[in-house]
This record gives C-alpha cells, sequence and structure tokens, in this order.
C-alpha cells in the first residue's frame, strides 16, 4: 500500500530539525539505551548476585514478563489526558528501581518484586512514544514511525554494546 502522501516534510532528516522531534528521539534513545544496557545483562545479575538457578530465573522472568504484560494493559487511559507526565515518570521511575536493584539484588523476593516493577514501568514506553509521536506528528506519522523504529534499533545496539562494555569493566553496578 503506497504512503498517504509523499512530501519534503516527510523525510526523516527534514523531521529531526524539528526541535520536539530531535528531543524526543534523543530521549527516545537515551531511554532504551538504559533499558537494554540493564536488561541484557540480567541473567548473569540474577545468577552470580542473586544466586538464583535456572529454573527460578526462569520463574523470575515469567514473572516480569506477565508485569509487563500489565503494565501494557495499563497504560491506556493514562496517556489519553497524562502523556506528557508518563513520558517523564517512565524514565525516572525505571531509573530509581534500577538503582533499588543494586541495593536490593542480594535477595530473591526483593530483586524479583523490583524487576516486576521494573517491568511494570518499562514495558509501556513504547506505547507511551507511539502515542507521543502520533500527536507531535500527525501528517508525518509514517516518517515519524520508521525514524522513531531506527533510533530504538540504534538503541538496542549502543545499550547492549556500552553496557557489556561496562559490565565488563566495572561490574553489574555501571549498567544498572
Amino acid at each position: 500500500m503506497p504512503s498517504a502522501r509523499s512530501s519534503a516534510s516527510s523525510n526523516v532528516c527534514t523531521l529531526l530539525r524539528r526541535p520536539p522531534v530531535a528531543y524526543g528521539m534523543a530521549a527516545i534513545l537515551l531511554l532504551f539505551m538504559g533499558q537494554v544496557a540493564l536488561f541484557t545483562y540480567l541473567r548473569p545479575f540474577l545468577e552470580t548476585v542473586t544466586k538464583v538457578d535456572v529454573s527460578v530465573l526462569s520463574l523470575m522472568l515469567l514473572a516480569i514478563g506477565v508485569a509487563g504484560l500489565i503494565g501494557t494493559s495499563l497504560i491506556g487511559p493514562m496517556l489519553t489526558s497524562r502523556l506528557a507526565r508518563v513520558l517523564v515518570i517512565i524514565p525516572l521511575g525505571m531509573a530509581a528501581l534500577a538503582v533499588a536493584l543494586i541495593a536490593l539484588g542480594d535477595g530473591m523476593w526483593g530483586t524479583a518484586a523490583v524487576l516486576a516493577a521494573w517491568r511494570l514501568v518499562a514495558t509501556p514506553a513504547p506505547v507511551a512514544w507511539g502515542t507521543w509521536l502520533t500527536r507531535t506528528l500527525p501528517e508525518d506519522a509514517e516518517a515519524g514511525g520508521g525514524l522513531m523504529v531506527a533510533t530504538i534499533q540504534l538503541a538496542i545496539t549502543l545499550g547492549a554494546s556500552l553496557g557489556g562494555l561496562l559490565f565488563d569493566l566495572r561490574g553489574y553496578r555501571s549498567t544498572f
């Protein structure tokens, strides 16, 4: 199916010249980099710091997956009237929970609770940013969506790479 329209404003480079889009994409990049830096190296953290075996690890990952599903299910009404607030609260909540994970990481139940809360907050982020995108670029949502996907892919690459470097050089505290 062809694009609804083709215009110079649909060029992603042109979109990035708009300050709200540039700032939004920078925020998306940082949010997803941080999320991936933590999540990619979660298993070694759980095995070495929390000292869980594979069966407990599987249950913890299942629990955080369910928490993420719940978070995504609950976010809709908040996006209708408080989108800007949600876009600020998500990364602040994730950062606070990452710090809590360092403090509580040696206990299985505390770690499980923090990780469940972290996914409850983190998983709705793509939904919130997708909503922001369609409101910010109603006429260029297709090009904006492509830009957002590319930004998230770059964030995944950078977050995993830099997170791995930090994890190897400084340990888990540096990635959390």
